[in-house]
């Protein structure tokens, strides 16, 4: 006789499994055997099943733990199982395991929990390699410490050669100030004693021109006080005889008058020329005018000699030492990745945007301002100011190494401008460019560039790299703006920016 069987009472076929597997370790740890604790384990979260879901491939979770995950993985609208991946479309109901959730309960108050702890402990010197533990790539703890302590101590070792380097920047930058400090106080000493003389200068001159005027007037009243005092004695006699020819005139007896008129003395020409009184007279104005076009000339001088004193003044430049090492310059240096805006439609961009290589066919780039259009040539998206090293490594025909300006025509190629400078170098030799002039560079053919800048001194420098640094071709300039890296590449070549620190 049959009789019917409520199914709901048993747990799924794909519980069975790892029933079956839970019972099988209950029973070998009663046998003293230790048992293999991931039957008992979300593989997502690392700890013990708690409510725990079997998912129709056979795999236990958490039901939270894979909640989660699949909530994350949702947007694709694919759910996969964390361990196997095979996929389930639509998402699998969860529901709670009741006879494994008991099982779990079971093992932990007969002592598996004691176990477990010991095991998470255990599990703790495995290192898993993988980001979510995709695929559980797994090293001993100690080998993969191993590992990073080698790194670390690299690091470190990094780390202090920069600390030395700097270290001794310091000392040379402490002299610096001690130097600036010197040549300081000696320039305003000097300046004190070159400013004292001319003050004493300008007072002897005041003195002497004093001096002047004050003996040219003693001079000139006393011959004006001369010629004053004879005047003076004239009008006397003058009126003497006025006065002998009046009492004359009232004479009388006409026979006296002509006895006693030849007796009078004849009237003498007067000494002093009535012109005298004609001509205007300006005395020292001529003086103050004289001395009044010194002020101005000595203004001017001054105006003219102030203006490049304080030029010079403010013009003070420390000029840092540039590097004599390849340690030293990357002590400088500076990551840097082309800007896929302005890289020219033949130009394809890679390994994080610090490739570029010259195709036959034109990539799909976005229209943009920025895009240059006739040269084959792309700028770095970072701007480059104070102290800065890179290097570049070319493979092919040639290539362009270059600094420029962001406002460069994108019609315009490196160097042929007053806005770029630019080192193209070739198998053939190197030349530089600048506002479209050429200059032959001497120096060996090298496969790597280094492009050093101090944008504040003006310089900027290209190196040839191998075993040793051979300078190619320096500029000494004023840098207006900031400054770009620049690329360009001819027909089947390639250009990379070295990442710093990389060795040869």
């Amino acid at each position: 006789m049959l009789y019917p069987v409520n199914t709901s009472l048993f747990p799924p076929p794909q519980h069975l499994k790892v029933i079956q597997s839970l019972l099988l370790g209950a029973k070998m740890e009663h046998k003293g055997l230790q048992l293999n604790q991931s039957n008992f384990s979300c593989s997502i979260c690392l700890d013990l099943l708690k409510d725990p879901v079997t998912i129709p491939c056979g795999h236990s979770y958490c039901m939270d733990c894979i909640k989660r995950y699949w909530d994350g993985k949702d947007q694709r609208k694919i759910h996969s199982c964390p361990q196997c991946r095979k996929e389930f479309i639509p998402r699998p109901a969860l529901e709670k395991s009741i006879m494994l959730a008991a099982l779990v309960e079971d093992l932990k108050k007969t002592g598996l929990q004691a176990d477990h702890c010991a095991s998470k402990d255990d599990r703790m010197k495995i290192y898993c390699r993988m980001e979510e533990h995709k695929g559980h790539e797994t090293v001993p703890a100690a080998a993969e410490r191993a590992e990073k302590q080698k790194k670390l101590q690299e690091s470190r070792q990094q780390i202090h050669q920069r600390i030395q380097v700097q270290e001794e920047d310091v000392k040379l930058l402490q002299q610096e100030v001690e130097a600036i400090n010197v040549s300081a106080d000696k320039a305003v000493e000097d300046s004190e004693k070159i400013f004292t003389e001319l003050i004493r200068l300008l007072q002897e001159r005041r003195s002497e021109v004093k001096q002047q005027i004050r003996s040219q007037q003693e001079t000139e009243v006393s011959r004006v006080k001369d010629v004053q005092e004879k005047l003076e004695q004239e009008i006397t006699e003058l009126k003497r005889k006025d006065a002998e020819l009046e009492q004359l005139s009232h004479t009388e007896d006409h026979t006296q008058f002509l006895l006693n008129y030849p007796s009078l003395p004849a009237l003498r020409e007067s000494t002093h020329s009535s012109s005298i009184n004609i001509r205007p007279l300006r005395h020292f104005e001529d003086v103050t005018a004289a001395v009044t076009e010194l002020k101005e000339i000595v203004l001017d001088v001054l105006r003219d000699t102030w203006t490049n004193i304080s030029l010079k003044v403010t013009g003070v430049d420390v000029l840092l030492a540039e590097p004599k090492t390849r340690d030293g310059f990357l002590h400088h240096s500076k990551e840097i990745t082309l800007d896929p805006n302005t890289a020219n439609r033949n130009l394809f961009l890679s390994e994080g945007n610090r490739k570029v290589i010259r195709m036959m066919q034109q990539q799909f780039y976005l229209d943009n301002p920025d895009r240059f259009t006739d040269y084959k040539q792309v700028l770095s998206r970072e701007s480059l100011t104070g102290r800065c090293y890179w290097e570049v490594e070319w493979t092919g025909r040639g290539v362009g190494v270059a600094v420029s300006y962001q406002n460069i025509r994108r019609s315009e190629g490196f160097g042929f401008n007053d806005k770029s400078w630019s080192l193209y170098c070739t198998k053939d030799g190197n030349t530089f460019f600048l506002d479209d002039i050429e200059t032959p560079v001497p120096g060996p053919v090298s496969s790597r560039i280094g492009v050093y800048l101090d944008h504040r001194a003006g310089i900027l420098s290209f190196y040839s790299v191998s075993g040793t640094m051979t300078l190619l071709h320096r500029v000494q300039t004023r840098f207006t703006q900031p400054l770009y890296a620049g690329i360009c590449v001819y027909n089947g070549s390639s250009a990379e920016l070295i990442k710093p620190q990389q060795s040869v």
